[in-house]
């Protein structure tokens, strides 16, 4: 009779739910390792298999699945996609197992599921790698009535965390499934669900995460104080078990006032937990302590740079060359853009349909920006919401097994957030340019983003996803919004309090005279900007004023071509502002009249 495999010591039996309700596929970990160094997977007598070989699927899993089927291991089951296991199958690996099972590739640390308890495989695996310095902020000047930093930490050179209900933790590193078990014991009545997850996460890193070497950085009375982790974990008894675990810290003797940190410093901090990862600032924070700022590699060599060659975030300075591209001819109204730009970060773009606020706004943003990389558009519109512009749950196809399911999918604004707050592009400013800003309902679509719009600084937990989220202090956003529809007059208070807004309306420079001057450019007849002139003296109304791009298009200067464009496209315009007053459009707006009115001026 055949020997059975060790079982792994300390881990659940595991399961897989097959797609479409079609059975559990169910299994344990064993103790011997496979050839790629995971531990071997054992996929049990009775799983359900998936009896199909989806695309994607490598060779050497449809050659098992296939030697397995026909030696009788994988038997028909009750339905005509799926398979029995007829006996126990082992598996290299938890992946191997995983994909065996499903018929695609998967991962099996993600795939696997406890039976009992739901949590990923993943959870129960002990952390494999982590940065080789990271930092950290730890909470300690409200533990339970009492300021720990002042009292304790900055006294003794440690830093701590309460745990009072937590026992005795022997393991060295302790998996987030030990932990878990152990926050579920302790503080079964005394936390809520939300809470032990909470627990269970800082536990986790100040437990297996944290070492020696790391920065740790807490708050107190105004102040940020610093320091460097000395020591391993300890855990003992304490004063009403306010600081149960303890790690050694040399903190340095001076500390930050909070107001004066840099913004993205802020954003972190503003993180609603009791330990917060930092190591996305670890440079800033370094920089404060006047130690070297980054070591970054190049060209295979470890380069050490001073906080003085650090690139920081900056727009370059307005060219005459570029005012002239853009036929501004007072250089001082794109300066004060950028001025605005700079300090306010949002900005709106208003006026009359024509006038150039699109085409201004990709111009501006690629400038500042540095190229077209650095810059997404978007529409809004009626329909449009929080779950398309930010994130949400939307309908995907797996592209191997052709389900469809709901998954987390991001929107433009957090695809361009996640960009902007990389390493290597926060000197590097981000647009996202919104165009007909005005056409959604904009707390709908903004939902709690309309606060980081006003408060930079500041992050906030997510609706969906439940992660704490900032804006990125390099990510800027222009809206256009269009005068004719008189919905400039419905912005909500919010919005204008969060937003720079600049008109650009044939009645004020830079848009008065564009069209002038781009005839002139081009070299091309006077006349259509004496038209446009009288046009808008005629509607007498600068909401509806019509915008000289309408005849700065190569097709207005074809045989026919100005006709043709005053016909279909300025005349329905005013048609539509007209509406049901009985108007004659054509003996007021028409070129023949306005030809004679100026030729009578």
């Amino acid at each position: 009779m055949p020997q059975l495999p060790d079982r792994l010591p300390g881990f659940p039996d595991f399961r897989i739910t097959l797609p479409k309700s079609a059975g559990d596929a169910r299994g344990f970990l064993l103790a011997e390792l496979g050839d790629n160094g995971s531990h071997k997977f054992l996929v049990t007598a009775g799983s359900a298999v998936s009896a199909e070989d989806w695309p994607g699927l490598s060779d050497y899993a449809r050659r098992r699945r296939a030697e397995l089927r026909a030696n009788g291991t994988l038997a028909d089951g009750p339905r005509p996609d799926t398979w029995t296991a007829s006996r126990d199958i082992e598996c290299n690996s938890p992946s191997a197992a995983a994909t065996l099972v499903l018929g695609y590739g998967a991962t099996g640390p993600g795939t696997w599921r406890g039976a009992e308890d739901g949590h990923r495989l993943g959870d129960y695996l002990p952390q494999s790698w982590r940065a080789p310095q990271k930092a950290w902020l730890v909470r300690g000047n409200n533990v339970s009535g009492h300021n720990l930093v002042r009292e304790l930490w900055l006294k003794e050179g440690v830093v701590s965390l309460d745990a009072a209900h937590l026992p005795q933790v022997d393991e060295p590193d302790p998996t987030k499934s030990v932990l878990r078990r152990f926050v579920e014991e302790g503080y079964e009545s005394s936390a809520t669900y939300h809470q032990k997850r909470g627990l269970v996460d800082e536990l986790h890193a100040f437990f297996t995460q944290m070492r020696v070497g790391d920065t740790v950085a807490t708050l107190s009375e105004g102040l940020l104080h610093f320091g460097l982790i000395t020591g391993d974990l300890v855990q003992s008894g304490s004063p009403g078990g306010l600081s149960n675990l303890r790690r050694t810290v040399a903190w340095k003797e001076t500390a930050h006032p909070y107001e004066e940190l840099p913004e993205e410093v802020q954003q972190k901090l503003s993180a609603q937990h009791d330990v917060v990862d930092l190591t996305s600032v670890l440079e800033q924070l370094t920089a404060l302590t006047g130690g070297p700022k980054t070591v970054q590699e190049e060209a295979g060599q470890v380069q050490v740079l001073d906080s003085s060659e650090q690139r920081v975030l900056a727009f370059p300075q307005v060219t005459d060359e570029f005012a002239r591209k853009l036929l501004v001819h007072d250089r001082s109204f794109l300066d004060e853009l950028r001025e605005l730009l700079l300090d306010e970060r949002q900005m709106v773009l208003y006026g009359p349909p024509g006038t150039g606020k699109t085409y201004l706004a990709l111009q501006l943003a690629e400038y500042f920006g540095g190229g077209p990389e650095q810059v997404k558009i978007v529409q809004f519109h009626p329909s449009y919401a929080y779950e398309d512009f930010f994130e949400g749950f939307r309908p995907v196809e797996d592209p191997e097994s052709r389900e469809v399911a709901f998954r987390l999918t991001a929107g433009p604004l957090r695809e361009l957030a996640d960009t902007a707050s990389l390493k290597g592009n926060r000197h590097v400013p981000h647009f996202l340019i919104i165009d007909e800003i005005n056409r959604a309902n904009l707390a709908k679509v903004f939902g709690e983003l309309y606060f980081l719009l006003e408060y930079r600084e500041r992050s906030v937990r997510l609706t969906y996803s439940g992660d704490d989220f900032g804006l990125p202090p390099n990510l800027y956003v222009i809206g256009t919004m269009n005068t004719a529809d008189r919905s400039i007059a419905l912005v909500d208070a919010a919005m204008r309090r969060r937003f720079a807004f600049v008109e650009l309306s044939p009645r004020v420079e830079p848009t008065a005279g564009l069209l002038t001057r781009w005839l002139e450019r081009e070299g091309k007849d006077p006349e259509p900007a004496r038209l446009l002139d009288a046009l808008n003296t005629a509607i007498n109304d600068p909401d509806f004023a019509i915008g000289p791009s309408y005849l700065m298009k190569p097709g207005v200067y074809r045989e026919g071509g100005l006709d043709r464009t005053w016909r279909t496209k300025i005349l329905p315009l005013l048609e539509e502002h007209h509406y049901g007053e009985g108007t004659d459009i054509a003996a007021r707006y028409g070129l023949d009249a306005l030809r004679e009115r100026t030729r009578r001026v």
